[in-house]
């Protein structure tokens, strides 16, 4: 896949709302942080529009991301936050100009909509890592991991992580492009053009209150489509606040995932430190090849 430039002090960035709308005071953090780090902040027209949960009507905020995907000038665009609403949006989009003038388009959860038909339609990387929404008050004066790493990843430096030890974990090495992002959002992608292509990549997968059976049917539909069979390597980040029905499941959501790819040879690395766990969020180039090594715990090296 093709990297978008780095950023580099002076240049301008965006922060856009895809979703669930989002007001100024939950996004001053945010801004105070990309200026401390010499960037120039845009927030556009209609970033604070209300449509019931959503950050504007469709139309509005189809509008409003593709001006900022056509323009040359801003060098990244950050998203408000995730819940619901960008794949109500994704086919009003055209990706040509951003296609020939790449940009970052940052986030996750939700944004997992963006990140697949990126990925699948203009073959482009991407970064999933924390949201405006999610930047604590403190951040320009504290060194929190995922703020940390989200700059790293824009700057270009070495990314490299290790995960703790997992009973769970499928030992091997492994490389390839990462591809993923939140389950949810990929099982209600399958058999649409923005659909995950899996085939010799690394996935990453990561979710947020689910029911363990909800786990298991996503994880089903995954293996039946064939997501599941041909990848390199899985990565499997934190799988929060799970909830189970009055007769339990009888699985931990991790367990369910492992007896999805049970009859796989690939490595396999759970808990590693991605996704919907606040400040630990670690950012990862979604589309860059890496080399996953998994012996006991896991490391994941991102390779330039």
């Amino acid at each position: 896949m093709s990297r978008p430039q780095y950023l580099k002090e002076g240049d301008r960035v965006a922060i856009a709302a895809p979703a669930r709308k989002i007001t100024p005071d939950e996004l001053l953090p945010a801004v105070k942080l990309l200026e401390s780090w010499g960037l120039e902040v845009e927030l556009p027209e209609h970033l604070y529009d209300s449509d019931n949960q959503f950050a504007g009507s469709d139309k509005t905020r189809a509008e409003v991301l593709q001006k900022l995907l056509d323009d040359p000038e801003v060098r990244a665009i950050f998203c408000a936050r995730g819940g619901y609403g960008t794949v109500r949006i994704i086919d009003a989009l055209d990706w040509s100009r951003f296609a020939q003038s790449p940009k970052w388009i940052v986030g996750y959860s939700d944004v997992t909509v963006l990140h697949s038909h990126i990925h699948r339609n203009t073959g482009i990387e991407t970064l999933h890592a924390t949201m405006a929404i999610d930047i604590p008050a403190d951040a320009t004066e504290k060194p929190y991991r995922s703020t940390v790493s989200m700059k790293q990843a824009l700057w270009g430096g070495t990314m490299q992580y290790r995960s703790p030890a997992h009973a769970l974990n499928r030992d091997g090495a492994a490389e390839g492009e990462i591809v993923g992002g939140n389950l949810s959002i990929l099982y209600s992608l399958c058999g649409s053009r923005s659909d995950i292509d899996t085939a010799g990549k690394i996935l990453f997968i990561e979710d947020l209150d689910e029911y363990l059976y909800h786990i298991d049917r996503m994880m089903m539909n995954m293996k039946r489509s064939g997501h599941l069979s041909n990848l390199a390597g899985l990565v499997v980040g934190r799988l929060s606040n799970m909830h189970d029905n009055a007769v339990p499941f009888g699985r931990t959501a991790e367990e369910i995932v492992r007896e999805a790819v049970e009859e796989y040879d690939y490595p396999v690395c759970f808990d590693f430190p991605a996704g919907h766990i606040g400040t630990d969020n670690v950012a990862i180039v979604m589309g860059h090849r890496i080399r996953l090594e998994v012996d006991g715990g896991g490391e994941v090296l991102f390779i330039p």
